[in-house]
């Protein structure tokens, strides 16, 4: 019995990527294994949106040098972003590689995998979009969730900022057919599935037979879905009405991520994000006026090259006048191929790394008093299976994306909708007891 094993690297676009992948592979008989050590096959699949990422996934492979001497028939391939872009450097700082196999081309890994002569692989533009075919490819897909999936709507890019490396690696933006996704969400039904996540980097500009509120109404329709969420939106293209889909469609769920990145006007403008601070001000008073209670959250970057502490404050009032439900901040990462790598002013490590901490430390403080008003509420839970930390509890997401944690009961299974009472709130957590099953 031959055996994969596989190591996945950044955001949700990953993670399902890494699902087509071993998909893939156990359509060709091939099974997970527990370790490298026991793996015929191993992927990196690599994420190069910050260097963190890119760092640990070169250190992982470095690992791999002694094993691939000692058992030389492994076939040891890299996927995704790094792949893509730096193929070259993967090749020079580790020969051993097998495979090299860029975002948009994973649907060759029954081609390669089976190649004897074990060539190296990179996709030929995925900038010029010389090959459309991805969104024409339903690829198997081996899920790790029984209860969630994830659902490709679209790939690649077109808004080019200035800190992102995603375009010049996944290519130009490129929406699947509607009738693809809808057929893709309805075998999921069939399958048990209840909540999908439709994935994309800027969902809002999806276009084929319809746009994206078009979209989420006949996904809405599909018997046996419950939850539908997406991600992620760009501000810039954050519609009326969608908006109005959001508030309407019974199954889409009261949360939306869409990423700020700073509160600074003249930071935006750099990053090339075309948009002001008050037009996504606008936008999220609307959010709110049209849906009370919706979650928003966001990403923001802190230490951009020419950010000054008037710029930093301005990102803190952000914070504080919109009372984000949770955000996603790093450090700024610069990126080679990117504009803003080239720029003027790039900040200290140390500085950047203080103005992150103050961002973290004032969301903190607006995260525990929006939980806190939780307390005491009801919520209804879609229950996601047992935590993995406590026993004898069971875990579940509000529709707002708070993750609860209830005790277990026989008569409370995966996959069903509960109402519950939130007794206790925590910072990433809330804490919940059953009152029935919707």
């Amino acid at each position: 019995m031959r055996k994969y094993y596989l190591v996945t690297f950044g955001c949700q676009m990953n993670v399902h990527d890494s699902e087509k992948i071993a998909g893939l592979l156990e359509s060709e008989a091939y099974t997970e294994a527990e370790s490298p050590r026991d793996a015929d096959v191993i992927v990196f699949n690599t994420c190069s949106i910050r260097e963190k990422a890119e760092q640990k996934f070169f250190s992982s492979l470095g690992r791999l040098r002694t094993l691939k001497m000692k058992k030389p028939g492994v076939k040891i391939a890299v996927a995704g972003c790094v792949a893509q872009q730096k193929a070259d450097e993967i090749r020079e700082r580790a020969p051993f590689v097998d495979f090299i196999v860029g975002p948009q081309n994973i649907h060759a890994f029954r081609t390669i995998i089976a190649s004897p002569s074990a060539p190296a692989y990179k996709h030929d533009d995925t900038y010029t979009g010389d090959n459309p075919s991805i969104t024409e490819l339903d690829l198997p897909a081996s899920r790790t969730d029984t209860v969630r999936a994830w659902v490709n709507i679209m790939y690649g890019c077109d808004n080019f900022c200035s800190y992102c490396i995603v375009p010049y690696t996944r290519g130009r933006e490129k929406s699947r057919p509607s009738g693809s996704i809808i057929s893709e969400i309805r075998a999921l039904s069939e399958k048990g599935y209840k909540e999908v996540t439709l994935l994309g980097q800027n969902v809002n500009s999806y276009r084929s037979d319809t746009d994206f509120p078009g979209l989420l109404g006949r996904i809405d329709s599909i018997p046996g879905i419950e939850r539908i969420r997406f991600v992620t939106s760009h501000p810039k293209d954050l519609s009326d009405d969608l908006v109005y889909a959001i508030r309407d469609f019974e199954k889409v769920c009261e949360h939306i991520h869409l990423p700020l990145q700073s509160g600074s006007t003249k930071i935006l403008g750099l990053m090339n994000r075309n948009y002001t601070y008050d037009d996504y001000l606008r936008r999220v008073g609307f959010l709110k006026k049209e849906i009370p209670g919706i979650a928003i959250t966001t990403d923001i970057i802190a230490g951009f090259p020419q950010e000054k502490d008037e710029d930093h404050r301005a990102t803190l009032r952000a914070l504080g006048e919109i009372e984000f439900d949770g955000l996603f901040a790093f450090n700024y990462s610069p990126r080679p191929g990117t504009t803003a790598a080239t720029m003027e002013g790039h900040i200290d490590d140390a500085l950047k790394s203080q103005r992150l901490y103050e961002i973290l430390e004032l969301q903190n403080g607006v995260t525990d008093r929006k939980n806190k008003t939780l307390e005491g509420t009801l919520q209804e839970i879609l229950v996601e299976g047992s935590d993995e930390k406590e026993r004898g509890l069971l875990t579940g997401r509000t529709r707002a994306n708070k993750i609860v944690t209830l005790p277990s009961s026989p008569a409370i299974e995966r996959g069903d909708r509960v109402l519950v009472k939130i007794v206790r709130a925590h910072r990433h957590s809330l804490e919940g007891a059953a009152v029935e099953r919707s």
